[in-house]
């Protein structure tokens, strides 16, 4: 039986745009891979009777109701209580959630008393299935009623993400007959129409499998989901499909299951030995920064700079003032020089490097916006990849740290550069 969710975003917060709802985008990526439908996505703030009207409205057409936010010890923090009424259900005091609490306090505020109020966060439907948090003060619970399956979360996302992949997802996957797996497969160099277009007749014809396409910045995601009796049993169902894909975009496919470009760059410099450096101008940092957002990124990334200037990258990477007289900070000439100065200045044995107009105006030369060189310096010599890539500053910034990703992944891997 397939299931269809709906996620009720609880907090006044969120309406008023204090805070990004960064939980729904989790749980939908989330539920997806689990095979299970999202629909809908409400946001409602702390008020009980608009919170009641958004539950009556999801029990008419879902049969899973997930709420974030309102599990907390303040006067405001209702879903409990609100839920609890539309169910029908008590709210009765369970101990052992409170001595959690209690311990939750003890190790980590031990200067500051825990005050009563936190004690609230005890009070859980009667009969449910509680999930206990490991990550901060209130549990969540999911019970059955009305048909409906109902799973309260806490709001802050550090909390929300583990809760549901250790506490939530187990839950739901107990609501179906067999095991439900899945496989993403990530793809840079073609857009999602483009993808989307290629595989539309084979997804309209597949029932299981799945196949879906997602869209990021500059890149796709292709999500294939199997159901069967057994673990084994779905993975034998995914792997034709991904051979066939693999097939079809060949090294546009830099990953399966995979986060990121450069968590694939860092695996391949882990396994050769090699290391590797930025120098940037257009993207300031962007391409460094998303190196050492990886855990270990020390033992593979020797370090960046920002050459936002001519000064900079004359006088630390070596650049020729000949070359930037004639050529222009954004040039083919220029970024392989800013490569080979930062593979020198760094002690790299790979080199990245950035220079382009990200916008919103042309530069002093009249190179339009989007308009980027990105290039790779390599003990072979050095490669020089031209971008074109419209409007849209912070997109240019990301693609372009993306293709310059792509270029060290494709050379690391023994692949021709392809933009």
């Amino acid at each position: 039986m397939s299931h269809n969710a709906e996620l009720i975003a609880v907090g006044t917060e969120l309406l008023l745009g204090n805070i990004a709802n960064t939980d729904a985008q989790m749980l939908s990526k989330g539920l997806s891979a689990l095979g299970i439908n999202v629909f809908y996505h409400t946001v409602v703030g702390d008020n009980p009777e608009r919170l009641k009207a958004a539950v009556a409205l999801a029990k008419t057409r879902a049969d899973i109701i997930i709420t974030t936010g309102g599990l907390g010890p303040t006067c405001d923090d209702l879903t409990k209580n609100v839920l609890a009424e539309c169910f029908g259900k008590k709210l009765v005091y369970d101990e052992e959630s409170a001595a959690r609490i209690r311990a939750y306090f003890d190790r980590l505020h031990t200067n500051r008393p825990m005050t009563e109020n936190n004690l609230q966060q005890a009070y859980l439907p009667e009969g449910c299935t509680i999930l206990s948090n490991d990550w901060g003060t209130a549990p969540g619970c999911a019970f059955e009623a009305d048909g409906v399956h109902v799973i309260m979360l806490p709001g802050p996302p550090s909390e929300c993400a583990p809760m549901f992949e250790h506490r939530a997802a187990p839950y739901l996957r107990s609501l179906s007959d067999g095991t439900i797996a899945s496989r993403t497969l990530r793809i840079f160099g073609m857009g999602e129409s483009s993808v989307e277009a290629r595989l539309r007749d084979r997804m309209n014809s597949m029932q299981n499998p799945t196949l879906a396409p997602y869209a990021k910045t500059g890149e796709v995601e292709l999500r294939i989901t199997a159901k069967a009796d057994t673990l084994g049993e779905a993975q034998a169902l995914i792997a034709p499909v991904e051979k066939e894909l693999c097939e079809m975009f060949g090294p546009l496919v830099y990953g399966a299951d995979v986060d990121s470009l450069e968590q694939v760059v860092a695996m391949h410099l882990k396994l050769k030995g090699l290391t590797l450096g930025c120098a940037e101008s257009c993207t300031g940092g962007l391409a460094a920064k998303r190196m050492t957002d990886l855990p270990g990124a020390s033992a593979v990334f020797k370090g960046g700079v920002v050459s936002y200037t001519n000064e900079v990258k004359q006088n630390v990477l070596g650049v020729p003032q000949a070359l930037l007289e004639e050529y222009g900070a954004v040039s083919e000439q220029v970024a392989a020089a800013m490569a080979r100065g930062a593979r020198k200045v760094l002690g790299c044995d790979l080199a990245l490097a950035v220079t382009g107009v990200a916008g919103p105006d042309p530069d002093d030369r009249g190179n339009p916006v989007g308009l980027v060189y990105v290039a790779l310096a390599a003990p072979d010599g050095v490669r020089v990849r031209t971008l074109h890539q419209g409007m849209g500053r912070e997109r240019i910034r990301i693609t372009s740290a993306s293709h310059a990703f792509d270029m060290a992944r494709r050379w690391l891997t023994g692949l021709p550069d392809g933009e």
